[in-house]
């Protein structure tokens, strides 16, 4: 078995009187893609954001190879490796693509005060290269001096991901990726995330169309009511008639 990235252990989460996960152990292995998925409101969100620190569970841990992530705050989680791309895109509207992916290499190097002088960086040689390089892994490179309020929304969620690549994350989570984008888009995402598997980067990755998953995947955890009610490789989760009722359809 390999060694374990992130362990997930006896996460219970409620906000008010409703139960949003209840008793999640979850072990996502390294150099692995492991997708978790289940039908809206089931808790995937809201387990990727208990495991950044933007939600403390009520009860549980969440530990990143041997240390605990629980209680910390999103910043320190992201200074200790764990990088994730969100589902509305998370740029800086009115800088350049290189310069957004210059800004997120110096949040993971420094931490969100630095930020505040985060102008001195744009004059770093070697950083500028390193992002430049980062864009051209994403196809993005031609258009690095465009103003990133001006892309569409698949070049934004791809803009996103390359401001965490160049971070070198530990884990990356990556929450509804390909949402919003046209099949040529999304099947441009899935060659990037295949060569991102191929260099050994571990991934946790909540998507709703079932390509995206059954395209990357190595192993799926499938949430419902904030349970986890199956997982497994995916071949066995795609057969299981519980996940069939429960998210998938007959069709899947």
């Amino acid at each position: 078995m390999d060694a374990a990235v992130l362990s997930v252990t006896g996460v219970n989460k409620t906000f008010g009187g409703l139960k949003a996960l209840t008793d999640i152990n979850l072990r996502i292995e390294e150099g692995k893609t492991h997708a978790i998925i289940g039908p809206n409101g089931a808790g995937k969100s809201t387990l990727l954001n208990v495991c950044i620190g933007r939600l403390h569970p009520d009860a549980g841990s969440v530990v990143l190879y041997d240390t605990v992530l629980t209680g910390r705050e999103p910043h320190e989680i992201n200074q200790l490796g764990v990088a994730r791309v969100f589902q509305t895109p998370e740029i800086f509207a009115d800088l350049t693509l290189e310069q957004n992916v210059m800004v997120s290499a110096l949040a993971r190097r420094e931490g969100p005060f630095r930020l505040n002088f985060w102008r001195d960086l744009f004059g770093d040689r070697a950083l500028r290269e390193e992002a430049d390089h980062v864009l051209e892994d994403l196809g993005l490179r031609a258009i690095k001096d465009t103003v990133a309020a001006s892309l569409s929304r698949g070049d934004k969620r791809r803009l996103e991901l390359a401001m965490c690549l160049i971070q070198h994350p530990k884990l990356l989570l990556l929450d509804e990726p390909t949402a919003g984008m046209s099949r040529h888009d999304t099947n441009r995402t899935i060659e990037v995330l295949k060569r991102i598997k191929e260099r050994g980067m571990t991934k946790v990755i909540i998507e709703h169309d079932m390509h995206v998953v059954f395209s990357l995947a190595d192993w799926i955890t499938v949430l419902a009511q904030g349970t986890i009610i199956a997982e497994g490789p995916p071949d066995e989760v795609r057969g299981s008639p519980r996940v069939k009722e429960a998210y998938l359809g007959g069709a899947h």
